[in-house]
């Protein structure tokens, strides 16, 4: 997941007549371009606005910065789209699971190719550079694909509970996946349109003849609505799918591990189980992992915005924002990597499946299936 951090430093730049001006020192300054939906308000000083100690314009450091941020994007996009190709392609990973996990591919592209790009040229740059209708549209489209894939994270760790732990052997139907999957997005637009409502888009003076355009949150009472909504948010994205995913894959590991040592227990559909079990558990951990120095920096600036005047603080929240933003690229690998159905269909879209090399000698035995199912409800009975 987008985000709408809260970073703004200041660079020279010809000031339009069509915008307001303000003078620097009076003005409370939010960014939107890191990618984060808790709108946490930063008031910067002279000093942040004089861009003291951002190491983030030095040309090492910013050819680092690029190089990150467009590996991050290529594979993220590539890998994303592979995954929504593939199970669309192939009947056999046309499942629940697997539509939930299109979901999520989809809100990962929406941070590749909205989140990312904007947020390497708002670094690079120092100020707002994509006029006023993005600025209002941009932040909320960030945070809702941040919520996308929260939200998704939840229903597919409550779908596979309620299959696995209360041995329910109906499953959901593909109409009503797709009635769930419009619902998130849905609800995330609804948690995120504050970001696009709460909003102005207006010229900083910084000295004569310097200023920098700017993308900030201008919420109606003070910025303390701001902080709140924050910690909310903070709250929505980060803790809630964390104590939900922890309760529900804990109980189903049990009873997998439970099942798996009574007699007659190690068949081949709960070992499929299991390993499928797993791998969400590793995709839910990796994005716990990757999100958690990004989020704890935020509470942080929540508590205390004194953290901003801190030594390069510009570079270490950029940092940990490339971290967070790794998750959008990560998820493709680990399905091919730890699951056999999408590394056979990743192979045969790449055409790299030496089985089918081979499809010529009469002899050579036949791939297991044209794709093996990835995840089937069905299977689910413990």
């Amino acid at each position: 997941m987008n985000d709408s951090g809260r970073l703004q430093m200041a660079m020279e730049s010809v000031p339009p007549h069509n915008v307001t001006h303000i003078e620097a020192p009076e003005y409370a300054v939010e960014s939107c371009d890191q990618c984060s939906s808790a709108g946490t308000p930063l008031a910067l000083d002279d000093r942040h606005l004089a861009g003291v100690g951002d190491s983030t314009q030095l040309f090492g450091v910013q050819v680092v910065l690029i190089l990150a941020y467009i590996t991050i994007i290529v594979f993220g996009v590539v890998g994303n789209a592979l995954v929504i190709y593939v199970v669309f392609k192939f009947k056999t990973l046309r499942t629940v699971t697997n539509f939930f996990i299109v979901n999520l591919a989809v809100s990962d592209l929406f941070m590749n190719t909205l989140c990312l790009p904007f947020t390497l040229v708002h670094t690079l740059y120092g100020e707002w550079k994509f006029g006023r209708v993005l600025c209002f549209v941009l932040p909320c489209a960030q945070a809702m694909a941040v919520h996308v894939s929260t939200i998704t994270f939840n229903i597919i760790a409550l779908d596979r509970h309620r299959s696995i732990v209360y041995h329910l052997e109906t499953k959901m139907s593909k109409d009503m996946c797709a009635l769930v999957i419009v619902a998130t997005w849905a609800v995330s637009a609804l948690l995120a349109s504050p970001l696009a409502v709460f909003r102005e888009y207006l010229t900083l003076d910084l000295s004569p003849g310097a200023s920098i355009k700017v993308c900030a949150e201008q919420w109606p009472v003070s910025s303390m609505d701001g902080t709140m909504y924050s910690i909310c948010m903070l709250l929505v994205q980060y803790g809630l799918p964390l104590a939900v995913n922890s309760f529900a894959y804990l109980r189903i590991w049990s009873m997998l591990k439970k099942h798996s040592s009574s007699p007659g227990g190690r068949n081949d559909r709960h070992r499929r189980q299991r390993k499928t079990t797993k791998m969400l558990v590793t995709v839910v951990v990796v994005f716990a992992v990757t999100w958690l120095p990004f989020h704890a920096v935020q509470l942080a600036i929540d508590m205390d915005s004194s953290v901003l005047d801190l030594k390069d603080f510009k570079l270490l929240f950029t940092v940990f924002h490339i971290v967070a933003m790794c998750s959008t690229c990560v998820n493709p690998i680990l399905y091919g990597w730890m699951n056999n159905s999408y590394r056979n269909a990743f192979r045969r879209v790449c055409k790299c499946d030496f089985n089918y090399s081979r499809s010529s000698n009469a002899t050579s035995r036949p791939i297991q299936r044209e794709v093996a199912v990835c995840s089937d409800f069905k299977a689910t009975n413990v």
